[in-house]
């Protein structure tokens, strides 16, 4: 089978980090999100354990639940990175990013899903283990997203709810067992002409067989 690798090529680099064009109002139908969950799964995994979890929230009061605890921490942080910052805040690029992260704390319990990626398992003491167990759920958080991008849905994976982790499980109900490593609002886009983002040059990040070595 021929692939269209113009196709995956844009779904690849246009899948950005949407928080200001998610469309509150729009419904996400179960059936595409389960089938982007579902393509999720195809992800490699440390040992093909499979170990990555997917609690899935809809109902509008564990939404509020949430997004309250989200809106709390991420107040304070945002609050933190403008006192970090100082007049540098005040710079296009910088404002934009925080404009937009204040937006999502804004709205988060309007989003229309909520997408708590779990592994199942705690958090074990070293370096590689702690790399394979946090590192083996998130080519399934990437897959997720693209199946998304794809489908003219968008989402990006935060983390800060997990400040306050323990009463996010309760009202989840997850087991002791099982360690949250985000969450992912979920909604259609308010616009599919994503572009893709400015990157560094390959050549300052990338390196041929030893540090700092160009590849070409």
């Amino acid at each position: 089978m021929d692939i269209d690798t113009a196709g995956v090529d844009h779904v690849l680099s246009t899948t950005r980090a949407v928080r200001r064009k998610l469309d509150l109002d729009r419904p996400v139908s179960p059936e595409v999100l389960e089938t982007c969950l579902r393509l999720s799964t195809y992800a490699p995994s440390p040992g093909n354990q499979q170990n990555w979890r997917w609690v899935v929230v809809r109902d509008p009061w564990p939404r509020k639940q949430l997004g309250a605890l989200f809106r709390e921490v991420g107040r304070t942080y945002l609050a933190g990175v403008r006192a970090e910052l100082g007049a540098a805040v005040a710079h296009p690029p910088v404002r934009r990013m925080v404009d937009s992260v204040q937006h999502l704390i804004d709205v988060i319990d309007r989003v229309p899903v909520l997408v708590v990626p779990c592994v199942q398992g705690t958090p074990p003491p070293g370096h590689p283990e702690a790399a394979s167990f946090y590192g083996g759920i998130y080519p399934a958080v990437w897959s997720f997203q693209l199946a998304l991008r794809s489908r003219g849905l968008g989402t990006v994976l935060t983390t800060l709810h997990l400040r306050r982790e323990r009463e996010a499980a309760e009202i989840l109900g997850l087991p002791e067992d099982v360690t949250q490593v985000g969450l992912l609002p979920v909604a259609h886009t308010t616009t599919t002409a994503f572009r893709p983002p400015p990157r560094r040059p390959l050549g300052t990040v990338a390196f041929l067989d030893t540090w700092g070595r160009p590849l070409t």
